[in-house]
């Protein structure tokens, strides 16, 4: 508890874990730490409004965000054919 407010439904928290993320995102690219950073900065983005789920709730939303926010970066940015482990060509042709 910090002066009454659980530290985890306090936004700039999100917004800190959401940039930590996309850094982390940055370093090891592949998705899963960006779907998660948005996942975060969408819930600390729901907290700047009226409503103040608890901690339970935070993190069910948190949860259901970025996997929807990987699903969609996985569907919408994936490499041609799905394979992004294997390079088809040579970078010299």
């Amino acid at each position: 508890m910090l002066g009454g407010v659980a530290i985890w439904s306090l936004w700039w928290v999100w917004f800190a874990a959401a940039l930590a993320l996309g850094i982390l995102e940055v370093i090891a690219p592949g998705f899963i730490f960006l779907g998660f950073a948005i996942g975060a900065a969408l819930v600390g983005l729901l907290l700047l409004g009226p409503l103040a789920p608890g901690f339970a709730a935070l993190l069910a939303i948190f949860a259901v965000l970025s996997l929807v926010a990987w699903l969609l970066l996985r569907r919408f940015f994936r490499a041609p054919g799905g394979d992004a482990r294997r390079i088809k060509t040579d970078i010299n042709d």
